[in-house]
């Protein structure tokens, strides 16, 4: 079946400040295909691989300040952009962007990469789907870094996320460079402009639109939609691997000043993640904890015995 999609002008990525990255792209992911994925591939190939999955709705760029430190410790980087985000293709149908369209997508590139010795990097929906996929090839994943992100399967939402449900809801042509000054008030224009870069309007903002839709949980008196139940099933699984089957390492970092996946969040996930030591608390970040990804992506390395 052939999805119609966008594919966002490369002139809107000229010139982004700190990201000097040649854009790499796969076009033929199985069940995909047509469909063009891109990713950022630095650093050396041997050694440990640590995958990038970013979140809503940020693309590659979030990690812009990680990739460099890992390089510089002779580990590879692969950073991507999941389908609907950055510069990969944007299908142009809300209702093709389901919880399996997306997980299946990365599997699918961890497979075609043949990505060995991993380790996760992952951070909003970046973890609520990037933490399910070690339970399909445990082999592969050796690894995590953990930031401000959850495994949801159907519980009521909190209030900060049901706010922010609402608030997506509201907005069909979301102004994310505006949302992300206003969530990480350290951006300059230019890094909120460059997270903006790749929806020239609202028809290519369809995954920006679908994901809070898709998150496993329910609003207050009302049971789970079609839509946030599909990925229960499979964050349940997650659960249980990560508590009782997960033998690789991990390292948890944690933006205090997020409202919706902050500490009380991310408590609950380290006593679910088998071995997981206490957070590293990033206390001036919020959400997008990544924009303080320099000492958190060395503390990591120096807790794995990788720097």
């Amino acid at each position: 079946m052939t999805i119609n999609a966008l594919r966002t002008p490369d002139e809107r990525f000229e010139a982004l400040p700190d990201w000097p990255y040649t854009p790499r792209y796969i076009d033929d992911l199985p069940g995909y295909e047509g469909l063009r994925m891109h990713y950022v591939d630095h650093g050396q190939r041997e050694g440990p691989t640590f995958l990038c999955i970013h979140g809503e709705p940020s693309w590659a760029y979030l990690f812009r300040k990680m990739i460099p430190v890992f390089a510089a410790a002779g580990h590879r980087a692969v950073a991507v952009d999941m389908f609907g985000f950055g510069r990969s293709d944007k299908p142009a149908d809300d209702e093709t962007y389901t919880y399996h369209f997306h997980r299946d997508a990365l599997l699918a590139f961890v497979e075609r990469m043949d990505l060995k010795d991993v380790c996760l990097v992952v951070q909003d929906w970046g973890g609520v789907l990037g933490l399910t996929l070690p339970m399909a090839a445990p082999q592969r994943y050796t690894r995590a870094i953990v930031m401000n992100t959850g495994l949801p399967a159907g519980e009521e939402a909190p209030e900060g996320f049901a706010m922010w449900r609402a608030f997506n809801r509201s907005q069909p042509d979301l102004d994310v460079a505006a949302l992300m000054k206003r969530a990480t008030p350290i951006l300059t224009d230019e890094e909120a402009a460059a997270y903006a870069a790749p929806f020239p309007d609202a028809s290519y903002k369809g995954g920006v639109r679908r994901f809070p839709e898709l998150v496993m949980l329910k609003e207050q008196g009302k049971e789970l939609t079609p839509e946030s139940a599909e990925g229960v099933e499979t964050s349940l699984a997650a659960r249980k691997f990560w508590s009782q089957d997960w033998t690789g390492e991990t390292f948890m970092a944690v933006g205090m000043q997020d409202p919706v996946l902050g500490p009380p969040a991310m408590k609950a996930l380290q006593k679910m993640i088998k071995g997981c030591p206490d957070p590293l608390e990033i206390a001036n970040a919020g959400h997008f904890v990544q924009e303080w990804g320099e000492p958190i992506a060395k503390a990591a390395l120096e807790k794995f015995g990788l720097a």
